[in-house]
């Protein structure tokens, strides 16, 4: 089927921001880029993004984010599991940020399910602190915690359902943040 929403591809200063389409913009040498898009069967959306640096060599600082993202991911999906609540996702995140000295104040994630334009995110649960909702199997989720900073960002993102003893990504492909020269 096709997707509520069209594919995100920003690039550059672009992906300070979420949820910006693709430009004819000239893609140079020293930027950061990243696709969002959504695997969908029967109106059920499964979404995914990766991030790309486009250039010979990253700089450190987007380098020790990319470390944040990875690290803070495995941290929020280690939570979901049946009896946690979406907030504890949230916590775990934001404890990896502190190391960091990162802040991110907007939610990680919201729950998916069948979905029709303009949107493939059902609206009624976000992994955000103090959210309440206890998980449980069957629940669908998308983990998006990814970091919006001045002039750049990265995007690198999970769906996932939650099952009897935890929780199951829907893809198996490469959590990282890819190069290209």
């Amino acid at each position: 089927d096709y997707p509520s929403c069209m594919p995100f591809i920003p690039v550059g200063e672009q992906t300070q921001a979420s949820h910006l389409t693709w430009t004819d913009q000239v893609i140079e040498a020293g930027q950061t880029s990243y696709i969002e898009c959504s695997g969908v069967r029967q109106r059920y959306h499964s979404p995914l993004a990766r991030s790309i640096w486009l250039g010979p060599k990253p700089p450190k600082n987007l380098l020790d984010v990319n470390e944040a993202v990875l690290e803070g991911m495995d941290a929020a999906l280690a939570q979901a599991k049946p009896g946690n609540t979406c907030g504890m996702m949230a916590d775990a995140w934001q404890k990896v940020l502190d190391r960091y000295g990162i802040v991110k104040e907007s939610r990680i994630g919201y729950s998916i399910g069948v979905n029709y334009p303009p949107d493939w995110g059902e609206h009624t649960i976000s992994l955000r602190p103090k959210d309440k909702t206890v998980m449980q199997p069957g629940m669908t989720m998308h983990c998006i915690p990814s970091l919006w900073i001045q002039n750049w960002g990265i995007e690198i993102s999970e769906s996932f359902r939650i099952t009897e003893t935890g929780s199951e990504v829907f893809c198996d492909f490469p959590r990282q943040l890819f190069e290209k020269d």
